[in-house]
C-alpha cells in the first residue's frame, strides 16, 4: 500500500527510504540553518556525529541506557540542575529538552559557541515555541565569565550555569566541559563519538544520539520519581564513565565485525 511521502523545502523523501530518519534529521538541520538557529559550522558538526551514529548501529544501546539511568538520578539528586543549548540542539529537539527541563526541574540556558543575538533570540523563540516559560542566557545584565577558556561559551548566566550544579550539555565542545568540570560543576553530556574530548572529560556521557536520548532521560527521570535517595545515590556510585564509554567503543566493534568490518 502506498504511504504518502515527507515534503522537504527541496526534495520528497519516502517513507520507504532506508536512510528515511537520518534523512528527516539532516531537513531538521537545514530548517535550522535557514531559520537562523544553527550556524554553517554546526552542520559539518552534525556530519561527523551522524557517522558516529552509523556505527553504533543507529539505536541506543546498553552502555547508553545505563548512562541514561545514571542521568536521571543525578539529576533528580541535584539542587539546582541546568540544561545548556546550542543551535544544533534546539532545531533538533527543542521540544524534548523543554520535557527534559520540566521533569527534571532544570532552568534552560542558551549558550553558543558562534555567538550572535539573533542567533540567541531564535534559539529562546523555538523554546518558548515548545512550552519553556523562561530561558536563561540572553541578558547582558545577568552574564558571568565561566574561568578557563577563551571562547564565547566562557559567557554564562549568573542565575543558571554559573550557579549549576549539574549541567547537561547536548553537543558540546571539549574546553567548556573541563572548565564545566573545574568549577565543581557535574557534567552530563550527549556525544555521539566516545572518543572526543567532551565524553571523556564528563562525569555522565550518553553515547547516543540526542534525538532518541533526550526523550528517554526524560522518561527516566519519571520512571525514577519517589524513589529514596539512598537507592539514586548508589545508581549514581556504581555508574562508571570510562568503563561505560569503553563499553561504547565495544558495541562500535560488535557492529563492525557483524558487517565484516575490520574490528
Amino acid at each position: 500500500m502506498w504511504e504518502p511521502e515527507f515534503l522537504t523545502t527541496r526534495h520528497v523523501i519516502p517513507r520507504s527510504h532506508p536512510r528515511v530518519e537520518s534523512l528527516l534529521i539532516r531537513k531538521k538541520l537545514v530548517d535550522g540553518f535557514d531559520s537562523g538557529l544553527v550556524a554553517r559550522e554546526g552542520l559539518l558538526a552534525q556530519g561527523r556525529g551522524e557517522a558516529f551514529d552509523y556505527l553504533l548501529g543507529e539505536k541506543t544501546g546498553r552502555p547508553a541506557r545505563r548512562a541514561i539511568r545514571a542521568a536521571a538520578a543525578t539529576l533528580t539528586l541535584a539542587e539546582f540542575p541546568v540544561i545548556s543549548v546550542n543551535g544544533n540542539a534546539a532545531a533538533l529537539c527543542a521540544a524534548e529538552l523543554v520535557s527534559l527541563s520540566m521533569q527534571a526541574g532544570a532552568k534552560l540556558e542558551v549558550n553558543l559557541f558562534y555567538a550572535s543575538k539573533k542567533r540567541e533570540q531564535a534559539i529562546v523563540r523555538t523554546l518558548r515555541k515548545c512550552g519553556a516559560q523562561k530561558v536563561l542566557g540572553t541578558s547582558p545584565a545577568s552574564s558571568a565569565r565561566l574561568q578557563g577558556m577563551d571562547s564565547a561559551r566562557r559567557m554564562v548566566d549568573r542565575d543558571g550555569i554559573l550557579a549549576a550544579d549539574v549541567v547537561v550539555v547536548p553537543l558540546e565542545d571539549g574546553d567548556r566541559t573541563a572548565a564545566l568540570k573545574s568549577a565543581g560543576k557535574t557534567v552530563i553530556a550527549f556525544d555521539l563519538n566516545p572518543l572526543s574530548r567532551t565524553a571523556q572529560t564528563a562525569h555522565i556521557t550518553i553515547v547516543d544520539n540526542i534525538t532518541r536520548a533526550a526523550g528517554l532521560l526524560a522518561a527516566d527521570i519519571q520512571k525514577i520519581a519517589g524513589k529514596n535517595a539512598k537507592v539514586l545515590h548508589q545508581i549514581v556510585s556504581e555508574f562508571d564513565n570510562r568503563s561505560n564509554l569503553a563499553d561504547s567503543i565495544a558495541q562500535i566493534r560488535g557492529n563492525l565485525a557483524r558487517r565484516g568490518g575490520l574490528a
